[in-house]
């Protein structure tokens, strides 16, 4: 029998009966557990290192943050979400002389594709979860944030609450339900704004995608 046959043979062996995972152990991720605030500048120390701008601030000043950031930067416009809370908290008091136009991905993009890649200088979305071991932002795209809109704006602010900070990925999915409940059909995990390398392994970053990754981490 040819190795090729011995191959399909095992598989056809197996193909009725029950396969299984072989047991994991998780004993050293777990392990890791840092105090809440450790687990902010662990977070702050690991997604700056990759030019991610982070600021701390309270759940009654952070839209003055980020209407102070917004002029700061120059912005003529924002995409902000319609239905998540954080959208709906910028609509309710964006009502200053000076601060960015506020629009809403409110069509398919193939009605306004040039517009978007183009004429959008930033964008506001919420995120699902953050990471502090590896300084990530988990998200998950809808059709109120869909992925282009993190994916595309030059500038993205994040807006991240410190109870939502876990120690590892694995304490992401864990607490999501990722197991129990099934995967997302789209998450989406951000460390930085976007960086690419050429051939002389160069780094360099804001060639696709986001030049600036900004998160406001509300305590």
């Amino acid at each position: 029998m040819s190795a090729r046959d011995a191959i399909l043979n095992r598989l056809y062996q197996r193909r009725d009966g029950a396969i299984s995972a072989p047991e994991s152990d998780f004993s050293i991720v777990q392990a890791k557990q840092w105090s809440d605030e450790d687990k902010i500048d662990l977070f702050q120390q690991k997604i700056e290192s990759v030019h991610a701008e982070v600021h701390r601030v309270s759940k009654d000043n952070w839209l003055d943050k980020l209407k102070e950031l917004a002029q700061a930067k120059g912005l003529n416009n924002m995409l902000v979400p319609q239905q998540a809370q954080v959208g709906v908290d910028v609509r309710a008091d964006w009502s200053e002389d000076g601060l960015p136009e506020l629009l809403s991905y409110d069509q398919p993009i193939e009605g306004w594709k040039a517009e978007l890649f183009s004429n959008v200088d930033g964008a506001v979305t919420d995120v699902r979860s953050a990471v502090a071991e590896t300084g990530s932002l988990v998200l998950w795209p809808d059709n109120d944030q869909p992925r282009l809109m993190t994916l595309v704006p030059p500038i993205h602010f994040a807006i991240l609450d410190a109870g939502q900070l876990k120690n590892t990925f694995h304490e992401v999915i864990v607490s999501g339900g990722w197991v129990q409940q099934g995967m997302p059909t789209n998450a989406l995990l951000i460390s930085g704004p976007s960086k690419t390398a050429d051939i002389e392994q160069t780094l360099a970053y804001g060639v696709h995608g986001p030049k600036e990754l900004i998160v406001l981490i509300r305590q």
